[in-house]
This record gives structure tokens, sequence and C-alpha cells, in this order.
């Protein structure tokens, strides 16, 4: 394997994951901020309050988009097996 391969796979596996990551680290940053904002404006400071809704959208955000995330991860996967023999 020549380098600059060996450059491109790494730059493919490191786009796919931050894609694949991000909406649901966008999800789940955007409910932080709204409790947060929340619990500023109210001044309940209780620690599940925080926990509860994100841990809800986050599993929300798996199903909806979690054939989507298998599909590109599996794209990815056979993508790559499949240039295994063209590697000296």
């Amino acid at each position: 394997m020549q380098s600059d391969q060996a450059i491109g796979l790494v730059n493919q596996m490191l786009w796919s994951t931050m894609l694949i990551a991000a909406p649901l680290l966008i999800v789940v940053l955007l409910v932080g901020l709204f409790v947060s904002v929340l619990q500023a404006t109210t001044q309940l400071q209780e620690i599940t309050l925080s926990y509860v809704p994100k841990l809800f959208c986050a599993a929300l955000t798996l199903i909806a988009l979690g054939p989507w995330m298998l599909q590109h991860i599996t794209a990815f996967a056979i993508s790559s097996i499949a240039i295994i023999p063209q590697l000296n």
C-alpha cells in the first residue's frame, strides 16, 4: 500500500465518521442547550432534567436515522474490502 492510498483511505474514513456522527451530536447539543436555557430561566437545577431529554432525543434520532447510518457504514466497509486485492 502506498502512502497516498493509505492517506486517501483514512481521509474517507474520517469523513464518513463525521457524517455519521454529526446528526446525533447536533440533536443532543441543541436539546442540551435548550434544557440549559430552560433551567437557567426557571432556576431549576435538577441534574436528571438534563440527561433524560438528551437520552430520549438521542434514541429517537438513532431510530429515525439508524438505517441511513447503517447503510453508509456498510457502503464504506464494502468499498474498503473491495480495494484489498488492489493493494500491494
